[in-house]
């Protein structure tokens, strides 16, 4: 009865997860916009990237498919300039075009369930079965050499 109720609670009642997850995206971002970004900071980034489009695909952020489409793009340009180079630097346009992507993702999170969240998962998990999530990118972070061990 427990994960019941808290199925239909909003993922914003959850004051230790959001607030977590919340500062953790952020975190990765500004590192990101720092030139201090690691492949760590880069994963979290790509799975918010993918929770955004799982949750758009919900119905969570429809009439924003442009926010989602060149923050994704920004995202993956900035991965594989990374793992060529073994920094991850971002461009102007990748910025802004990030920046509203992760603004799409704090208003999405305000508005979901905690159903809502596991759904969207189920989505991510499914597409990087199927080989279809952005989580490609990951392997090409994970061969370039060195990348995000430096402290």
């Amino acid at each position: 009865m427990a994960y019941v109720m808290e199925s239909v609670s909003f993922v914003s009642g959850q004051t230790t997860f959001i607030r977590d997850l919340h500062i953790r995206n952020h975190l990765a971002m500004t590192a990101l916009t720092q030139g201090k970004a690691t492949k760590g900071d880069m994963d979290l980034l790509i799975a918010m990237n993918n929770v955004v489009e799982a949750l758009w695909r919900l119905g969570y952020g429809k009439g924003y498919e442009d926010v989602l489409k060149h923050g994704s793009a920004a995202l993956l340009a900035v991965a594989r300039r990374g793992a060529e180079s073994g920094r991850f630097v971002l461009k102007s346009d990748e910025m802004n075009a990030l920046n509203t992507l992760m603004d799409l993702h704090d208003a999405q999170m305000n508005a979901i369930t905690i159903r809502d969240l596991d759904k969207a998962i189920a989505i991510v998990r499914n597409d990087t079965k199927a080989r279809q999530a952005v989580e490609v990118v990951v392997r090409d972070i994970e061969q370039a050499s060195g990348i995000g061990s430096e402290a």
